[in-house]
């Protein structure tokens, strides 16, 4: 698990031992981020269910000012600090400038509601959540499926921004009235799907 682009391209990222986190998969975040172009210049960004945080901190190193990563996992999230404070100090070496990076240890559920309320905004959000079950036949019950259907988290999100969001082949989602369907994109068995608000 390493970063693929930016000024910290090729740090290796420290990730829990465990089948605990499924760290997004290098190919699939070249995928995202070749879809997203210069997005994340100058960009806040919010990483839900950010597990290694890998996908915030690639932002990060692709010219993001501002990330905040939720994860209810403290020592997942001990690790996301340790990955920060190094490519930090790779930033703070290439341009002299401090890095706005926090990391939130809740849950997301939790979290949206309260950044609602402190008038948090940001112009990219990105989750690849755990995997949910197959569901053919039925709604999903998947964290994925949860987090379109929260009616508070597009407050969140600029009025022209983007969020990307990932689930599994097998995991059947629905996209509620208040997203936009812009782009979804298949790798082997991660979906990643591209939304706009209304």
């Amino acid at each position: 698990m390493r970063i693929i682009g930016g000024f910290a391209a090729g740090v290796i990222l420290k990730v829990p031992k465990g089948l605990d986190v499924r760290p997004t998969p290098d190919l699939v975040k070249q995928a995202i981020f070749n879809s997203l172009g210069a997005v994340t210049e100058d960009s806040r960004v919010l990483d839900l269910c950010a597990g290694s945080g890998a996908l915030g901190l690639e932002c990060i190193s692709r010219g993001a000012v501002k990330a905040v990563a939720i994860e209810k996992s403290r020592r997942h999230a001990s690790f996301i600090e340790k990955n920060m404070r190094f490519i930090g100090k790779r930033s703070e070496m290439a341009s002299g400038q401090k890095i706005q990076f926090q990391v939130r240890v809740q849950d997301v559920f939790q979290a949206i509601p309260q950044m609602k309320s402190e008038g948090c905004v940001f112009d990219l959000i990105v989750s690849d959540p755990p995997f949910g079950p197959k569901n053919v036949g039925k709604r999903s019950e998947s964290i994925s499926q949860k987090l379109l259907d929260n009616d508070e988290l597009p407050a969140l999100l600029d009025l022209h921004g983007v969020f990307v969001l990932g689930h599994t082949q097998r995991d059947q989602l629905e996209v509620p009235d208040h997203w936009e369907e812009v782009k979804h994109m298949r790798h082997g068995d991660s979906m990643m799907l591209f939304l706009r608000k209304r």
